[in-house]
């Protein structure tokens, strides 16, 4: 009894900080949701209210983009025919603990076009867990690495860095 007395007591410290989050964020304090607002303030996302399948918000030069947080890398990415321009995908370590702890251990931006056409080529289906090669994740890697092809700013670095304390 006194482990479930201990699982109460953490579920309800947990409601107050998912409490706190929400009304910070003005949605649920859910892992999606709370990728799709970090993304929109690091990276002058603009979030779409009516949420067009596949599309979470637009860049600032107006291309589209789906925002994802994964809280384990698996090298699956979640894909639509009719997709984004862009993936932005948050991940936590690629061997995460049993407790998937909210952390951010690297950020990948995708060509969508680009995945759509290699996993094609490959002969594989184009949707939920589709299966992205390690290559193309890791050059679509943005964060930690330096990619010239989206060069964050040292202020974005820092911030990211903040949901990944180091022991």
């Amino acid at each position: 009894m006194n482990d479930v007395r201990w699982v109460a007591g953490l579920i309800q410290e947990r409601n107050r900080v998912d409490a706190a989050l929400s009304a910070c964020i003005r949605r649920p304090a859910l892992s999606g949701h709370l990728g799709d607002w970090i993304a929109a303030q690091l990276f002058g996302i603009e979030l779409d209210q009516d949420r067009a399948k596949g599309v979470d918000g637009r860049f600032a030069d107006g291309r589209t983009v789906n925002i994802r947080w994964y809280l384990k890398r698996e090298n699956l990415l979640d894909l639509r025919e009719d997709g984004p321009d862009r993936h932005l995908v948050l991940t936590g370590p690629k061997a995460a603990a049993e407790a998937r702890p909210m952390v951010i251990d690297a950020v990948y931006l995708f060509d969508a076009a680009t995945v759509v056409a290699e996993l094609r080529a490959r002969g594989l289906k184009i949707g939920v867990a589709s299966s992205v090669r390690a290559q193309q994740w890791e050059a679509a890697e943005i964060y930690p690495r330096h990619n010239p092809a989206f060069p964050l700013t040292e202020e974005q670095r820092d911030l990211l860095a903040l949901f990944n304390p180091q022991p």
